[in-house]
């Protein structure tokens, strides 16, 4: 045996196992043959070494007292700790990011704002409590711990759209937010008498809801967008309205514009005096074609005199977004595609050319990209994408100079600004879901600091770094000649366990969401999950995808199921032909939009040995049929042109020609999904059992449109990992897990 130094300090003995047996548990292996070396305690990480033959590690730690006796360990040793790796296939690797590590420890981020003081409030979504949303309010003094504003049986979510988004808004120490149960807005206080008030009526079946709300103090009220599905078989209807802040909660909020079918960013002027918003319709998408508006706000409070200022010629496609003031009043905006997109008429100026997107595609209310600093009204701090990765820079409207800002984070979104400090969402290989300050200096663009302020795990992840993998990008050729895609591609990490030399490993490749979506380099513990245990896993950036330009974005206009679904197979295929996954052993899952893709590639493709569907689209008919307002026209743009809508909308749905899906495949669906409805899961499920295939369906009650109580998260994790492991073979999974039954597989 050999003794190294490991990075955290903790004296570590390398043994072969000699006949040894460790019995696996929960919690810690029984080790009676180690402390009688050198008299130490044995620690180890949870699960983390399962007795499954070939050679292991064993991890003894050092007591306190002991610790100066690691200064004579060499550390030259550290060299033979990969040597004595257990030798053990990949797949059935032993890992401490557990399913219930996973859906229990990672909370979801739903906006942050400041108050008077320059306190964080920010918005977490529980896993532990069913999904539900509650504000945070940071604390008084560096390193306190942060106040829980949301009393109990409050939860924080809007559903205009169905996504939300912009469910609360801060002024000075009030906060106004809507409430998931009722849809109605409260008001409260941060500080003192934190009980909510209802400012709006109430209305069964949660039939009003509202969104991006922003204070009027000129009027005392609270500017939204409103949904209003009150009016019986018809198409709800949106506007912007005012809502009284004086606490009349009976009181009908007023309709300030109408006529569209949607709005967002409702952004009044410093003065009060002018009022932008961004509107469009049918059948575009808010990245499609959009246009903004600004109107005069009367002494009645009424909005006047509307003109567009962009995105009002129909000889020209663009899609402006974000509108903001700034501080000397005249209107800031950026496109959702700066390159490619047109100006209008001479009325809007291109502030940066180039190859690049400024904004993010607004599926919920709430994004921001940029922000003005200081007090000349000439700074401009902003987040920006290029080939996936994200940047941040200061940007200077008096000279046109665009100066980046040195971080470590590589997906930025949902910035904001208060005074010199610029906060915002990000993300990193290394680095979960957090919200980050930056101290801006006015002039020294770039040399500012970054501070962690909250985190989505919240706990060290220096005890875990040996189980992740860090990825990196593939570019690969696609089925059109001379255009290639691109791919987060994740290989097999645990600093515990090797593979058989001559072995590769099983890949799982992930089609995301959206589809107009991307997949991000943020570290997600849920692909953490499956690297850890021995998986490859390659997270696809498909044509259509965002982060890569408006004609990338634009390869899935009506190809959608032949552009996404090719390119999976194309990554799946080019990992395999060098060298880096069996080719005999390549699955596939997705989520909604990505779940579609996943079904249309197992049915019209032979790539893929078995897929996993959650909350999947198998009949794109009902889709458009049964799906809600936002999304009702989608399609036009992904399956069209119109000539030919209905016969690609037949062709393309995996439900019609279930004679050639011949692969195994997992179905998780929440029961209460108003985007996907349960139907479409239970009929792609009883034909595939019809026909012979093994397919498994896992309903979920209490759940909608993504997975929010972490009971159902680790158990749709676990029982997707088995199910492939049964199905494709080579290994068993080390986790103690109870599979499901495999309809057609285990008859």
């Amino acid at each position: 045996m050999s003794l190294t130094v490991s990075t955290a300090g903790s004296l570590h003995v390398v043994a072969r196992r000699l006949g040894i047996t460790a019995t696996p548990s929960q919690s810690l292996r029984s080790a009676a043959f180690v402390p009688s070396f050198l008299g130490r305690r044995f620690f180890a990480f949870p699960s983390q070494f399962a007795s499954q033959g070939g050679s292991c590690t064993i991890v003894v730690s050092a007591s306190s007292s002991e610790r100066n006796e690691r200064d004579s360990v060499s550390t030259s040793a550290t060299a033979k700790m990969g040597q004595t790796k257990c030798e053990t296939p990949y797949g059935a690797w032993k890992s401490p990011l557990t399913a219930e590590f996973v859906s229990g420890s990672s909370k979801r981020l739903g906006g942050a704002a400041v108050d008077s003081d320059g306190r964080l409030v920010w918005l977490e979504g529980r896993p532990s409590e069913a999904g539900r949303g509650v504000l945070m309010w940071e604390g008084a003094q560096s390193g306190s711990f942060p106040e829980e504003i949301t009393p109990p049986g409050f939860n924080v979510r809007t559903l205009v759209h169905e996504y939300g988004g912009g469910a609360f808004a801060v002024k000075r120490d009030n906060v106004v937010f809507s409430n998931y149960a009722d849809q109605r807005l409260y008001k409260q206080s941060i500080r003192g008498d934190r009980t909510p008030l209802p400012l709006t009526p109430a209305y069964e079946n949660k039939a009003v809801r509202y969104a991006d709300g922003i204070f009027d103090g000129r009027f005392n009220r609270l500017i939204v967008v409103r949904e209003d599905y009150r009016q019986e078989g018809v198409e709800p209807v949106n506007d912007i309205a005012a809502v009284s802040l004086n606490g009349e909660a009976n009181l009908e909020p007023v309709s300030l514009v109408k006529g569209k079918d949607f709005y967002m960013f409702p952004r009044l002027s410093p003065d009060g005096q002018m009022l932008a918003w961004m509107e469009w319709s049918h059948p575009n998408m808010p990245w499609d074609r959009t246009s903004i508006w600004v109107g005069k706000v009367s002494d009645d409070g009424s909005i006047t005199n509307p003109v567009c200022v962009a995105g009002g010629d129909e000889g020209v496609v663009e899609s402006a977004s974000e509108p903001q003031w700034s501080p000397k009043d005249s209107i800031c905006k950026v496109k959702f595609l700066l390159v490619g997109d047109q100006s209008v008429g001479g009325k809007v100026q291109s502030l940066c050319p180039m190859e690049a997107e400024f904004t993010r595609p607004a599926w919920i209310f709430g994004i921001s990209s940029f922000g003005f600093f200081g007090d000349s009204g000439d700074q401009i701090v902003c987040a920006y994408r290029q080939r996936g990765v994200s940047h941040l820079a200061t940007f200077d409207l008096s000279s046109g100079s665009l100066s980046p800002v040195k971080t470590r984070f590589t997906d930025i979104y949902n910035l904001f600004v208060h005074g010199n400090e610029v906060y915002f969402s990000a993300g990193s290989s290394t680095d979960t879901l957090s919200i980050v300050k930056v101290c801006l200096a006015e002039g020294k663009a770039g040399a500012g600091e970054d501070t962690v302020l909250w985190s989505s795990l919240g706990i060290d992840l220096e005890p875990y770094k040996p189980y992740f993998s860090t990825p990196r990008v593939v570019e690969f050729a696609t089925k059109v000649e001379g255009e290639t895609a691109f791919a987060n591609f994740y290989p097999p990490a645990n600093g515990y366990f090797v593979a058989p030399s001559r072995e590769r490993p099983p890949l799982l490749v992930r089609s995301h969401g959206g589809p107009t979506l991307e997949a991000s380099t943020t570290l997600d513990p849920a692909i953490q999950y499956w690297t850890s245990r021995g998986w490859a896993f390659a997270d696809v950036n498909y044509g259509g995808s965002t982060g890569y330009g408006r004609a990338y974005r634009e390869r899935l206009n009506g190809q959608w199921g032949i552009v996404d679904v090719n390119d999976c197979c194309s990554c799946a295929e080019h990992l395999a032909k060098i060298g880096e996954v069996d080719p005999k052993r390549l699955c596939i899952d997705g989520r909604s939009a990505g779940g579609y893709t996943t079904m249309a590639t197992l049915v019209f493709k032979d790539t893929f040995s078995a897929g996993a569907s959650l909350y999947g689209v198998s009949d794109l008919k009902c889709l458009i049929s049964d799906t809600h307002k936002f999304e009702s026209r989608y399609l036009d743009n992904l399956l069209g042109p119109e000539d030919v809508l209905e016969k690609n909308t037949y062709d393309r749905s995996p439900i019609h020609f279930l004679e050639k899906l011949s692969c195994p495949m997992i179905l998780f669906q929440g029961l209460e999904d108003k985007i996907v409805p349960p139907n479409q899961a239970r009929m792609i499920y009883e034909a595939a059992r019809m026909k012979g295939v093994p397919i498994a369906l896992v309903e979920y009650e209490g759940e909608q449109h993504g997975f929010r109580k972490a009971e159902n998260i680790r158990h749709s994790l676990e029982q997707e990992m088995t199910f492939f492991a049964r199905v494709i073979g080579g290994f068993e999974v080390a986790d103690d897990i109870v599979p499901i039954k495999i309809d057609n597989f285990d008859d």
